[in-house]
């Protein structure tokens, strides 16, 4: 199935859109795309199959997020929990990332035109080079995108993504490019791997499980969550349009969390980046993008 999925909204979920449309949309909301092999299970199918009809469901809610208005949307596509699977697992999901990203690439047209940014968050050193070789390219391609952003969060846990960030923080004091005092929260959030996001203003879980699987444990401190027991492939439009209606319903009180650290950060000047944090974090943007493309050369090569 395409990355760009037909508008598959009945009227009376279009009308529902217009109406919240009046009130306030989040700008990006995340998503803990759980339940493919449930329902798997519940369907007697193979699992991959199950994760199959996961991706669909991705593709059909990208194309609500844009009915919606909605810019940003960050998923969570592969966990390096999902590595301890079975091998038979992690070779099939592999294969999946590989065909579903070849498939981007083939209809990169369409995201030229959408104006849609594809990134990949996650430590992609755990993936395998040509899966690795296809999501760089579509990251490559689609990078001065700014319509609509799409972040894959694969190969990914919080707490790998905060260790890296303190080993690069690190190394950057032994260096001497920043010292002990430059370190903050802001520092800390500059060095993540989405750097270049907003925190999400909304994030879902799908299948009753209530917890955050170490999925943006740093960037969902001022989130609203919305958990629902539906599996992921079984996720609707409703669904959807129920979510950011409890957002807007919980939207004064986030605000006024919101603006009260605002206040408490633009009291601290400290906060803010200074010239040599600023120099340490372009420097440090630079050395992974040109990491990738090292490792991208490298595979070609081979």
């Amino acid at each position: 199935m395409s990355w760009i999925a037909k508008n598959s909204l009945t009227w009376l979920q279009s009308i529902a859109i217009k109406v919240l449309k009046a009130g306030h949309v989040p700008k990006h909301v995340a998503f803990i795309m759980d339940g493919n092999r449930r329902y798997a299970k519940k369907t007697g199918v193979e699992k991959i199959e199950g994760h199959k009809q996961g991706f669909n469901k991705l593709a059909e809610v990208l194309q609500w997020c844009l009915e919606f208005g909605i810019p940003e949307v960050t998923v969570y596509a592969f966990s390096l929990e999902n590595f301890k699977r079975t091998d038979e697992e992690v070779r099939n999901l592999m294969d999946l990332a590989k065909e579903k990203f070849q498939r981007l690439l083939d209809e990169k047209d369409k995201l030229m035109e959408r104006g849609i940014c594809v990134r990949v968050i996650g430590n992609l050193s755990y993936v395998p080079p040509d899966v690795r070789k296809l999501m760089v390219e579509a990251m490559q391609i689609t990078k001065d995108n700014n319509k609509a952003i799409l972040n894959v969060a694969f190969s990914y846990t919080s707490r790998d993504e905060i260790t890296n960030a303190v080993k690069d923080v690190v190394k950057g004091v032994k260096s001497g490019e920043i010292s002990v005092d430059d370190i903050d929260e802001d520092l800390m959030s500059k060095c993540l791997y989405t750097h270049n996001s907003e925190d999400p203003d909304l994030l879902i879980r799908t299948s009753g499980e209530v917890r955050f699987s170490d999925f943006l444990m740093w960037q969902s401190t001022y989130t609203c969550l919305y958990f629902t027991t539906v599996l992921w492939p079984e996720f609707s439009a409703w669904d959807l349009i129920y979510a950011v209606f409890y957002y807007q319903r919980c939207y004064s009180d986030l605000m006024r969390v919101k603006s009260d650290i605002i206040q408490i950060k633009s009291q601290n000047k400290d906060s803010e980046l200074n010239e040599r944090t600023s120099k340490f974090v372009n420097r440090l943007y630079k050395q992974r993008e040109l990491q990738l493309e090292d490792d991208n050369t490298a595979t070609m090569i081979k």
